[in-house]
């Protein structure tokens, strides 16, 4: 007897997300191994992003370290099911800066989220020089998305 057709998308989709989000779990447990000489900074920043299938997304923000602030910009691509616009305020950590610069470069993470008018937005993110961004926020719009980023965070 054959499937109906928007039973196997669904099913599909479905998957794709449990992958993602099962990836997401998987990066939120892997240790992050700091050494005596780097520090923690309070990253605070608004990203504006939109898209459907791959989308996009630009903003900035302020890294707090060692008593001084840093202004940023952040831009980023999304790739996976992605559907709708959103803006978002995120607050958090940034763990294993050695030097300021190391907070620059490209984050990568797997994630997902739904919002409806509202919600709140989690981001688990790590660049190459090792740093470790872990924020949350809420953001307001319309989204759904289960997809795999990469985020270019550039010190002003």
């Amino acid at each position: 007897m054959p499937q109906n057709p928007d039973l196997r998308r669904a099913s599909r989709t479905s998957r794709l997300i449990a992958i993602a989000l099962l990836a997401l779990a998987l990066a939120l447990a892997a240790p992050a191994t700091p050494s005596f000489a780097q520090a923690a900074g309070h990253v605070r920043a608004k990203i504006v992003k939109a898209g459907l299938l791959v989308g996009g997304g630009a903003g900035s923000g302020v890294l707090t370290y060692r008593g001084k602030t840093y202004p940023f910009k952040i831009s980023g691509l999304s790739f996976g099911i992605t559907v709708g616009a959103t803006v978002g305020r995120l607050d958090g950590w940034a763990s294993g800066i050695r030097e300021v610069s190391d907070f620059a470069g490209t984050y990568s993470s797997v994630g997902g989220g739904f919002a409806l008018v509202g919600g709140v937005n989690g981001v688990h993110l790590r660049n190459e020089k090792g740093v470790t961004m872990v924020l949350q926020g809420a953001k307001a719009g319309l989204e759904l998305a289960a997809n795999i980023s990469q985020i270019t965070i550039s010190l002003r």
